[in-house]
């Protein structure tokens, strides 16, 4: 029975055999260090095969170098024997909820997810570390002399990896950077749907960087815009003040996103007021248009500069169908077509536009007239007008510069967290209106530096509004917080509990406001914790045991595990949605985990107590796929059988064993 793998995916041997789909001449097999024989690329064989193409030695070419690269590609493609440990107590509604909330290094979940979710996620949002030399970055691995003092010093951890400081002095400052966000990138572009997007917010210190670095990852042809948010003035410098910041968007594939006439928009902001006022002015005037009219000009010239409704003040008319602009009825660039247009009162022709009827054919034009979609002067000497209406109008394409002041955002999450518990957090309300433009009804959309969580809580914003079941998925790293700050003397320990915190106040007030009937009213998240795998070392090292049947009697899972935490890392390993409805049943005296129905069934019985009966009534389920535990079969007879059992009782089941 072939076992289970039980470690992230190696991304060097899945290059290798990618390659080894379009040169098979140049993929070879060779001895690894520990003796075994592996695919190996013939780097002799591939120049030939690209002898055209091969850029090396001295010659002059573009691209992206620094002290470090190979070590960042190296760190990207290496798996880890590690896993998620769910941890009900600290979620909200684990069992029914969609949306996910991760603990620990970012790097460490982009590769437990990479089976999960490739090409799945339709939008990635990140705010890392701006590198202003005071943030902290993180440090991923390390050999050096210095080892032991590092260490001793607290700039890492025993396992060498943690969070220091990297100040702008250090003379791999841009380096240092650059290696802890490359691959992060790289991996998180292969979760990418292909009609998926990632935004990356910056500040001009790494800008220009960030820029070459997913140029290269993304390909130069899938960026889509530098969005310019000005967040509000700053007096701190003594040449130029500098008050914006860089949204980066790259799409995963745009001539996908051309081919399939997939555009982003917006719904337009202060379109609410505008209904509203209409609502006043129709239970104020009845069916008088003409006074309703007059009274929304009105409304519209009281209006404070910067009131997102005054932007469309031209909508300015009113009739029994809503408000509406009194649009250009002539032919796009001139020449158009000329004929008489009756006025509906003085019966005479009506002036004709200059560039003629924005229509050739005067059936359709009396059509329009007769559907009452022309709006006519007080005679005939005045051009006619097309209507369009706002409600025909509420998308736009989003724009690439646009304002929001930032201590909006500062005091709306101080009055949602009762404290100021983050600095300069991101903006909900800008992240929801990118939330909308890109996704649609049960996307989903990942946060690897999560932070305060914005992200989920703009997702649940958008979800209200619309009526979407859009899930989220926040990274955050286990970092303590300061003894001096706000929120360690608010009682949060580390940032993931204040991020899980906001979560939990933001989606209960997201419930108290008006919600989309549609809206599933998911507000909860499943909380995973990165940990050491639970597999013993002998799991991944079993030519040290004897042959034979020896290793059905040695248990190969840590003691200190439970049946859950074995079934998240056989479902990473398996590639199934770790949001999945999780349910346990009861078969012949033994729990059974059935993952969303019959996709994954799973028996983790460590006392010799799974037999042929067992098996077989397993098997009536038809789960498509089964996992059992090597110590759980009463003896080496029934552990032969089970895959013939599941060939004759169910037949497309995969069976595996940890």
């Amino acid at each position: 029975m072939e076992k289970l793998k039980m470690h992230s995916p190696n991304l060097t041997e899945e290059n290798i055999a990618r390659l080894r789909e379009l040169f098979p001449g140049c993929v070879t097999e060779a001895k690894g260090e520990d003796g075994n024989v592996k695919w190996a690329v013939d780097f002799d064989q591939l120049r030939q095969e690209l002898s055209e193409a091969i850029v090396e030695g001295p010659q002059e070419r573009y691209h992206l170098n620094w002290p470090g690269k190979r070590e960042a590609l190296l760190t990207a493609n290496a798996p880890i024997a590690k896993t998620l440990r769910p941890c009900r107590e600290e979620s909200v509604d684990f069992d029914t909820t969609k949306n996910l909330f991760i603990e620990g290094d970012n790097l460490d979940a982009l590769k437990l997810l990479q089976e999960t979710y490739l090409g799945k996620v339709k939008m990635i949002y990140i705010d890392p570390p701006y590198n202003t030399g005071k943030d902290f970055i993180y440090k991923d691995s390390f050999a050096s002399e210095e080892a032991a003092h590092q260490i001793a010093s607290g700039e890492r951890d025993e396992e060498g990896v943690r969070l220091v400081a990297n100040p702008e002095g250090n003379g791999r400052f841009h380096s240092n950077w650059l290696t802890m966000i490359a691959p992060r990138i790289r991996l998180a572009k292969n979760m990418l749907a292909q009609d998926g997007a990632i935004f990356v917010s910056c500040d001009e210190g790494e800008h220009p960087r960030l820029r070459l670095l997913m140029d290269e990852a993304f390909g130069q042809s899938n960026f889509v815009a530098d969005m310019v948010w000005a967040a509000g003035r700053k007096n701190d410098s003594r040449l130029v003040s500098v008050s914006h910041e860089y949204i980066v968007c790259y799409a995963r594939d745009v001539e996908y996103l051309r081919t399939k006439q997939i555009t982003w928009r917006q719904r337009k902001k202060g379109l609410d007021e505008i209904y509203a006022q209409y609502e006043r002015l129709k239970r104020r005037h009845g069916n008088d248009y003409k006074a309703m009219t007059e009274d929304l000009r009105q409304w519209y010239r009281s209006l404070a500069d910067g009131n997102p409704s005054k932007d469309h003040k031209h909508y300015n008319n009113i009739d029994e169908r809503g408000v509406y602009f009194a649009a250009d009825i002539s032919w796009p660039g001139g020449g158009g077509p000329k004929y008489d247009v009756l006025h509906p009162v003085t019966k005479k022709p009506v002036k004709v536009p200059s560039r003629g009827w924005m229509t050739s054919d005067p059936k359709r034009m009396q059509e329009w007239i007769d559907d009452d979609r022309v709006h006519f002067g007080d005679d005939e000497n005045a051009v006619p007008c097309i209507k369009s209406y706002l409600k025909d109008k509420e998308q736009q394409t989003p724009y690439s510069v646009f304002y929001q002041d930032g201590r909006a955002a500062s005091k709306r999450l101080r009055a949602l967290m009762e404290g100021d518990l983050f600095d300069f957090p991101k903006d909900e309300l800008v992240l929801q209106e990118i939330v909308e433009m890109l996704t649609d009804d049960d996307d989903i959309v990942v946060d690897f530096f999560a932070g305060s969580s914005t992200t989920a809580h703009s997702v649940m914003l958008q979800n209200a509004t619309d009526g979407g079941n859009r899930r989220f998925v926040m990274v955050q790293l286990d970092e303590k917080t300061n003894e001096n700050s706000a929120a360690y003397q608010a009682g949060f320990k580390t940032i993931p509990e204040v991020s899980r915190e906001r979560i939990r106040r933001a989606g209960k007030k997201v419930l108290e406001s008006q919600c989309h009937e549609n809206w599933a009213k998911d507000v909860g998240f499943r909380v995973l914790k990165i940990d050491t795998s639970n597999m013993a070392d002998v799991y991944y090292a079993p030519d040290e045991l004897d042959k034979g049947s020896l290793d059905l009697f040695v248990d190969n899972i840590k003691p200190d595990r439970s049946a859950e935490d074995l079934l998240f890392q056989v479902m990473l390993d398996w590639g199934v949605d770790l949001a999945l409805p999780i349910e346990k049943k009861i078969i012949q005296g033994k729990d059974v985990y059935f993952v969303d129905d019959n996709a994954l069934a799973a028996c983790f019985d460590a006392h010799s107590g799974i037999d042929e009966a067992f098996v077989k009534e397993l098997a009536t389920h038809q789960p498509l796929r089964v996992v059992f535990r090597d110590a759980g079969f009463r003896d080496s007879a029934v552990k032969i059988n089970v895959e013939q059992i599941f060939k004759l009782l169910s037949p497309s089941t995969e069976v595996k064993s940890i």
